[in-house]
Formats: C-alpha cells, structure tokens, sequence
C-alpha cells in the first residue's frame, strides 16, 4: 500500500467509524442474535483461501460490513442481551477505544519522554480505586489484564509467591521466589507439599488459573458450609476454613466470591466475617483474595446508604482487608472487550514484580524504574509484554460518567432484576433459585441476576434455546444442583427498567405456554 492509498484509506475509515458510532449508539431494537440465514450467508461469504491479489479496502470494507457483520450477535448493543454479564460499551468508551485503535499505543514500559499512555493508566487506576471507595494510598497498584481470567492468574500467583516466600524465609533458606527459583525448589526450600486454594463457588476461571500456576485444579477446594441454615449457598464453613488453614504440609490462599457468577450472591454477609477471614489468613500466613468481577462494583452504594441495597453492600464490605482484588471492567464498567482489572495492596513487597518481571531483555534497559518512578512498567507487573491500551476507556468512561452515573446504572440494573424475580417468584410455570422463602428474602438478595428454571422438566431441557430462539432476549443456559437452569445478567449500561421488563415477562410468558 503507497502512502497516498493510507491517507484515503485512514479518511474512509474514518467516516465508516462515524457510521458505525451511530448504529451503536442509537435504540437498539434489532434481535438480539442473528437469524440462521444470516449465519449462514456469513459463513459462506467467508474467504477459505488466501488470494494472491487483495481485495483491496473498498472491497474489503463492504465485505465486512455487508457480510460479515450481519452475522454477529448484538451481545454488546442490546440491553436485552443477558449473558455471560458481556455490558455494553458506551458512547465515552467506544469513542476512546477508537482512538486506542487509531495511535495503536503498545503500553508495555513507562517512557514519560515518549508518550502518556502509562500515565493514563495509572490515573484509571487511581479513579477506579475512587470508585470502588478503596484508599488510594493503599491500593493505586495494579494493572489492567485481558479479563477476570488473567487477572486471577495474577491474584493466585501474587498469593503463591507470598505464602511459599514467608514459609521459605521461616526455614532459613535463600531459594524464596517461586518466579526466580521455580515451584518445586521452592517447596522443598519451604518443606512443603502443596499448596491449595480455599473456596465457596468460586468462579471456572480460579480453577484454570490454579491450573496454569502448578497449584493444580484438584487442589481448588470447597469450603462450603453443609448447614445451609440461611439459604445462603456461597457461605463459608468457618471451622473448615481454620482446619484447612492449620494443615503444616500446605500453604493456603483463600478466595472470596464477591459475586457468583450464577447467583450474583456473596459468599460474605458484613465486615465482622471478613474481619475473621483475615484474622485467621494473618494467623497462618495465607493470603487473601477477591475475585470481584462484577460484585465488587456494589461498593459504589454505599453512599448515601439504602436499606434497597443492604444485602450488596453487607456482601461488598471488608473487601478492603483482602490482599488482592480482581474485577472485570467489560463487565459493569462497559467498556470494549477485553478489559480487567487486578489491585495489589502490596507494592513495597515487590510480590509482581518477582513473578512478572521480564528479564534480559536489552532494548527494553529504558524501561527500568529510577529512584523517581512512582509508574511501573507494565511489563515487569503483569502477564503480558505486548498490551492493547486499555487503560483509555476506563479513564474516559470514570471521568465521563463519575460515581454517580454508575451508581444510578447499578441501582437500574438491580431494580430491573428484582421486578424479573418478583414476577417469576409468582408464576406457576418457574421457579427462582435459589429457592427462597419468601418473595422477601428473595428481593432482598437479588441484585444484577436471576436463577430459574421451568417447574415442568421437558420444557426446561430446552428452555435457553426457546428464549434465545425468540431472539427479542438471550439467556445463559446453566447448571444449578445437577439439573438445566437459566440465567439473566443483567449489565448493559442501555437498561431501562419498564422497557425491559415488559420485554422478558412477554418473552417468559410466551415460552411457558408453548
């Protein structure tokens, strides 16, 4: 391509951009999922060999306008798009995300000389600890990741490193650093056998990371209470925890689930329980994580406080005393795919930088921290070297719409579920779970989803597919105590609670009576 055929081309994306803002950003009322006829035609119109000439950009731009595009889902521009808690993108977030694509910033070493980009994403960060009403002091160190999956590759590896290094340093050995020396030498050095992670429902992705980091999914285990007295699934059997704790063969991380990914409930209820959580982590040395994905974001109702929203902020408070926290911005913040977030509240104990750090490479030398920096090179704290810029519509989306733009989303989301779960909890074709008492209790602990399946056992093998068959909705389709179940995530920032509310009760009502 001549420089001369870039400048058009750039000038056509431009305009093609600005055609695209405007489809994204107007009322969605297309379905939520493309018909089989524009799966298959974009299927077929898809190139199976490489031509030796290119189609060039005009041709290319049509293709994929005209083709391809037909045939994705409107996961992100439909608010009645309910799964997988996907969010949407909004107006600030999809103008940033533009510009990160046009300057293709590669934020991987802080070069204050060269470009912002490091400081940008070092003030998201500060923003986003204002957010989540976290002291800035003790937790502006972090990073933004892929998603909640590398972010919990990070918060267990963080969590590996700190508990095998204490148990090391106790026995008197210098091989102290699983990133330095390796898992195995290091648990000799610690006359270890293992280490484990202790959980309630914790989320698909802790396994794989305990995978990925040689702890071993096996050793992702529950500590779940067996009483059930209080219905609540996630709660966490205190006795079990200390026993597991105890072990002198294994070293422990434990897990919060501030937010399960089928229910949205919390494995905590208030700051007296995570009080003892990290009395009994401190006590023998494990560290203390929180998989927050969506559920952290509760912490932005606590003021002003409403009883409407007691059981959020009763699961969101003492996250504070964690040792890491991970969340997903494409989620609750909707910003673009893919966004995640990891906070540290231990930076002086340089726990990232003996895991992540990118060593021998000489022609990033310029990337080393001076005795000024107070911006780390991304490159040394987390999994990847090479980063997308990220970081831009999460500043623009904090800075655009402030704590109170999302705390009013949230409050929107949380009405719409609750208005979904009252209207099941009385119709005699399903039943909400999990099962709750009283409409009362279940209200009370509904916040941004809804569980439930179809009462007659035929129709609720296949009712995900006759939901999303409608294509006014989508729904996940699950699994809760062994049997099919639904699930509506509710995450798009286009939320409007009547409006779609009568949309799923005439989707749900239809479906029932087929």
């Amino acid at each position: 391509m001549q420089p001369a055929d870039l400048d058009e081309a750039l000038t056509e994306q431009f305009e093609i951009n600005r055609e695209l803002w405007e489809v994204a950003l107007e009322p969605w009322g297309s379905g939520v999922l493309p018909s089989a006829y524009e799966l298959a035609r974009a299927r077929r119109s898809l190139q199976e060999t490489l031509p030796n000439e290119g189609l060039g950009f005009a041709q290319t731009r049509d293709h994929i306008l005209n083709d391809v595009v037909p045939g994705l889902n409107a996961a992100s521009l439909s608010p009645n798009y309910y799964g997988f808690v996907t969010g949407g993108v909004t107006p600030a977030a999809l103008f940033a995300d533009n510009v990160v694509s046009t300057y293709d910033q590669n934020v991987q070493v802080h070069l204050p000389d060269h470009s912002i980009a490091t400081d940008v994403e070092y003030r998201a960060l500060g923003l986003l600890t204002d957010l989540l009403r976290l002291d800035r002091q003790i937790w502006q160190n972090g990073t933004f990741t892929t998603g909640a999956t590398a972010s919990n590759i990070m918060g267990l590896a963080c969590g590996r490193e700190f508990v095998l290094r204490a148990a090391a340093e106790r026995r008197g050995s210098p091989v102290t650093s699983v990133g330095e020396y390796g898992l195995f030498e290091v648990m000799q050095a610690a006359g270890l056998s293992g280490v484990q992670v202790l959980s309630t429902m914790p989320h698909s992705s802790l396994g794989k990371a305990a995978g990925v980091l040689g702890i071993g999914r096996a050793n992702l285990k529950s500590i779940c209470s067996t009483s059930q007295d209080d219905n609540n699934p996630l709660e966490i059997d205190m006795q079990l925890l200390e026993r597991e704790l105890a072990r002198p063969d294994r070293a422990s991380t434990v897990a919060i689930s501030c937010g399960e990914v089928n229910t949205g409930r919390f494995a905590t209820t208030g700051i007296q329980q995570m009080q003892e959580i990290r009395r009994l982590c401190d006590k023998y040395g494990a560290w203390l994580h929180v998989d927050g994905a969506f559920g952290i974001f509760g912490r932005i109702l606590y003021h002003p406080f409403s009883p409407e929203f007691s059981s959020i902020t009763k699961g969101c408070e003492g996250m504070e005393l964690a040792d890491s926290i991970t969340g997903d911005a494409h989620k609750f913040l909707n910003v673009p795919y893919d966004c995640g977030f990891f906070l540290c509240r231990h930076p002086s104990s340089g726990l990232a930088e003996d895991v992540f750090r990118n060593p021998n490479a000489a022609y990033l030398s310029s990337g080393k921290a001076t005795a000024t920096d107070t911006i780390p090179s991304p490159l040394n704290i987390g999994v990847e070297n090479s980063r997308r810029f990220r970081a831009l519509p999460v500043y623009a989306s904090l800075v655009s719409y402030g704590r109170n733009g999302f705390q009013d989303l949230l409050q929107r989301q949380i009405r719409l579920a609750r208005m979904i779960a009252d209207w099941l909890f009385d119709h005699p074709a399903y039943t909400v779970l999990p099962t709750s008492r009283t409409k009362a209790e279940l209200l009370h602990k509904t916040s941004m989803i809804v569980l439930f399946r179809a009462n007659d056992e035929t129709l609720n093998q296949e009712l995900s597919k006759r939901i999303n068959g409608t294509s006014k909705m989508f729904v996940s389709g699950t699994v809760w105590e062994g049997k099919p179940a639904c699930r509506i995530a509710i995450s798009n920032w286009r939320v409007d609670e009547q409006r779609d509310f009568a949309i799923v009760r005439n989707v749900l009502g239809r479906v029932a009576q087929m």
